[in-house]
């Protein structure tokens, strides 16, 4: 399409009671789930385990990682027509997620916080409540 930038970016989903958990950078208005922007030649995985380390300074397996979708919407905080593509990965890690580097807060993410998420990750946080993987309880 011409006219349209795409932003390419992979992200992690990390469920518990209910919610999943989002990361809000420095400067930031909207959580976004954590993972980042691709290198040259890095896989979806190899990027996942890059920027979930960076962000969070835990360790996510390779090993058993599955694709739960791509997802693409309007880039937050961008002019219309920047897009972002975010492919969605489940994977096992170790260590406990705390904010690390760029990162100033965590928050555990449930569908009446929505409004708290970038409109990408919004649209993936409504698939997961579709398939029941977070719920609408307090």
């Amino acid at each position: 399409m011409v006219g349209v930038r795409l932003i390419d970016r992979v992200a992690w989903l990390n469920v518990r009671a209910g919610k999943v958990l989002g990361a809000r950078s420095t400067g930031n208005d909207v959580f976004y789930l954590p993972g980042g922007k691709r290198e040259p030649g890095e896989s979806d995985v190899d990027t996942l385990r890059r920027e979930v380390r960076e962000e969070l300074g835990i360790t996510v397996l390779a090993e058993g990682a599955e694709c739960f979708g791509v997802f693409e919407a309007q880039a937050h905080g961008f002019p219309p027509g920047v897009l972002v593509r975010t492919a969605c990965y489940t994977a096992a890690f170790t260590g406990e997620p705390s904010p690390c580097g760029e990162i100033a807060e965590l928050s555990w993410i449930g569908p009446a916080q929505r409004d708290q998420l970038s409109a990408a990750d919004g649209q993936i946080l409504d698939r997961m409540l579709a398939e029941g993987l977070v719920w609408s309880r307090p």
